[in-house]
Order: C-alpha cells, then structure tokens, then sequence
C-alpha cells in the first residue's frame, strides 16, 4: 500500500464513509445508547463537523482513516438534544442525549483533546493510525497547543498499546460505575502526549 495523503478536514464526498466507520469503531461502546444503526448513521452524517478532522485518503480517493479533535469551538462528532431528537424523536432523543452527556469531556487550555481515531478494517496494521496520531499532535502544535489527550477504554488494549508508542501516557483511570452496564466498559484511561 502506497502511504495515503494525509489532511485537515474531511471530504464532503466522505462524510457518509466518515459515519459507517465511526460507526464501526464506536458501536461496541455507543451502540446501546444509539441503536438502532441507521439512526446512528444518521445522526453521525448530521453532526459530523468536518473543520474538525484529519483525513487519511488513498490514491484512489477512498477513506482509509479518521481523527477527530475538539476544541472551544467544537468537536468532531456535535450535536446535543435538540439533534438527538430530530433523529430519534422526542423522548428517544431525550434519554439518548443524557445518557451519553456522560461522556463529555471538557476543553482544557493548552491541550487538544482527541475526539475519536479510527481506521478502515481493510487499512489497519499499515501504519494509518501512526500518520494520523502524528498529524494530530502537529495541529496540536498550530493551535498552540504543548499536550494532546485522548481517553482510552478498558476493552481496546490494542488502541492503548499503540497510543503509548507514540508517547501518550496515562495520568488518570476512571470507573464507569452503573454506566457500566449501557456502554459496555468498566473504565477509561485518560492519556496525554506532552509535545
């Protein structure tokens, strides 16, 4: 595989790609809370802000990969209950939109919080996460930014190893407590690489 061309935003032609893979990343983790899928779908083609992407595209213009970021102005994935509801109505987005506030994470100054990485089944192990963790970390520097964190669950070992090789290390480890049982871990990591 040639090394695919890596870039700030994401392609409108995308989008629809951008949705089915975080999909595919995140359904183990979101999907009790946001089935059933073609909702989710819909909901992520909705809210996906594409200002705040690092795309992984090959030669021939296929979507190998994402990273997300969010920062004061927003995030890559956004959207709230107003969004929710408009996808699942009113009372499946009402509970959807609150149980899943949980998982918000704030800004911090001086720091880009990662709001997502994932890589194509047909793209992974060819060093497609690499180039977008090392894409994210330079953003990180244009913003201004001296650290980027990102939150790592229990249940994605391999998504943690490859996050401490590229220099992230864990500072904190949070339990899920009761919300164990709706997204399907017991606890997040989170995990700064200091620039």
């Amino acid at each position: 595989m040639m090394l695919p061309h890596v870039a700030g935003g994401l392609r409108s032609e995308h989008r629809e790609d951008a949705a089915l893979l975080f999909w595919e990343a995140f359904k183990g983790k979101l999907g009790p809370v946001m089935r059933p899928r073609d909702r989710a779908i819909s909901y992520l083609c909705k809210n996906i802000d594409a200002g705040h992407a690092i795309s992984a595209v090959s030669e021939a213009g296929e979507l190998l990969g994402v990273v997300g970021y969010k920062t004061g102005q927003g995030g890559f994935v956004g959207g709230g209950l107003r969004e929710f509801c408009s996808v699942y109505g009113w009372a499946g987005g009402f509970w959807r939109g609150l149980v899943l506030s949980t998982l918000d994470r704030p800004v911090e100054p001086g720091t880009l919080l990662m709001d997502g990485i994932f890589v194509a089944q047909a793209a992974r192990g060819q060093g497609v996460g690499t180039l977008l963790l090392d894409a994210v970390k330079s953003r990180a520097r244009q913003l201004g930014c001296n650290a980027v964190r990102l939150d790592v669950i229990d249940t994605n070992p391999r998504a943690r190893a490859l996050y401490e090789r590229q220099g992230f290390v864990a500072v904190e480890t949070r339990e899920t407590g009761l919300f164990r049982h709706v997204f399907g871990f017991r606890s997040s990591t989170r995990m700064v690489c200091f620039l």
